[in-house]
């Protein structure tokens, strides 16, 4: 393996890909094979676990170890895969209902624990393999099959979600914008702990044009920002918006109206700002943030730590575990 070259071909297996023609999974799964590239580990040390839906028949297209689980469990499988192997570069596909919806409790706990799995949340705001249900980030008012007269709940935010639970990376790409999407995964492969990246796909079927604000060839840069870290917050398709303190808030304003020194400049490691910076939305004045929104380093991963504490009783007790568990005592990770 020492001289295989790694490559998105590489990491592709034989398989048809079977997709919707134009739907955005297809550069997502580009792009999530250029994070394995970067990863660096040869794919028999790579797992991908998904749960149900469109985006989870990824472990068929990807020559890497792969579990299609099911319905909502992606995010606590790939917990056990990852503790009981820590060596494999363990990959979660999951769609936005099966992560937020049925899979929602999995979730947070996987990012509370900071589990070090690379988390990629395919959004489409709708379930596509089960015939177009609205999700819980479906907008208002979105007609589905199970909201004719469009839906009343309020959408979702599943990287604010992530913010709250603590989260250390936190990111938000397009499948219209492919290079960002490989920056992410690029970068959630390289980050030690969870990797919570969202990506924001189209569904040509049952919910086509969800992005369409954002992908607009005259408007689309007026409603969304690339965040860069150590740069100031500016968009628009001519530059000429930016984002300015308020109070303890954040609001958009023109460049030509404000003063250079108080457009903010990206942070990273803000946390406060991340949160911020996670829930915008254009319906509330601002653009939606892509690009890596939160990242830190210093937090101990739950598969560290657990090997560490194994460690530890190791040393106490002069014995290995498998000695204890001959014993007839009882060992729970």
């Amino acid at each position: 393996m020492a001289d295989t070259q790694l490559t998105k071909k590489y990491f592709a297996s034989n398989a048809e890909v079977k997709w919707c023609p134009g739907c955005g999974d297809y550069a997502i799964m580009n792009a999530v094979r250029q994070g394995m590239v970067a990863a660096g580990k040869p794919r028999d040390e790579v797992a991908i676990v998904s749960g149900i839906g469109c985006s989870s028949r990824f472990p068929y297209y990807m020559e890497t170890y792969g579990f299609h689980t099911i319905h909502g469990r992606a995010a606590a499988i790939a917990s056990g895969v990852k503790v009981g192997n820590p060596k494999l570069d363990v990959w979660v596909i999951s769609g936005d209902g099966d992560s937020t919806a049925i899979g929602g409790n999995h979730f947070i706990h996987a990012v509370r624990r900071n589990i070090n799995l690379n988390y990629v949340l395919i959004n489409n705001k709708i379930y596509g393999l089960t015939k177009g249900q609205y999700s819980p980030c479906s907008e208002m008012g979105q007609i589905s099959k199970t909201s004719p007269y469009g839906v009343i709940d309020y959408p979702m935010a599943p990287l604010k979600v992530a913010m709250g639970l603590g989260a250390t990376f936190i990111a938000r790409g397009l499948d219209a914008k492919m290079k960002l999407s490989e920056e992410i995964c690029i970068r959630g492969a390289k980050h030690k702990g969870f990797s919570m990246m969202e990506i924001y796909a189209n569904c040509v079927i049952y919910n086509d044009g969800a992005h369409k604000q954002l992908v607009d060839k005259a408007e689309g840069d007026n409603h969304c920002i690339v965040l860069r870290n150590g740069e100031k917050m500016i968009f628009g398709n001519e530059e000429q918006f930016c984002l300015v303190q308020d109070g303890f808030a954040i609001k958009a304003a023109k460049v030509a109206d404000v003063a250079e020194a108080d457009i903010l400049v990206h942070d990273e490691t803000n946390a406060e700002v991340g949160t911020l910076l996670a829930g915008m939305r254009p319906d509330n004045g601002l653009p939606i943030a892509l690009g890596i929104i939160y990242a830190i380093e210093d937090k101990k991963t739950y598969d560290d730590m657990v090997y560490e504490q194994l460690a530890a009783v190791k040393a106490k007790r002069g014995r290995s575990v498998d000695d204890i568990m001959r014993e007839g005592h009882t060992w729970t990770v």
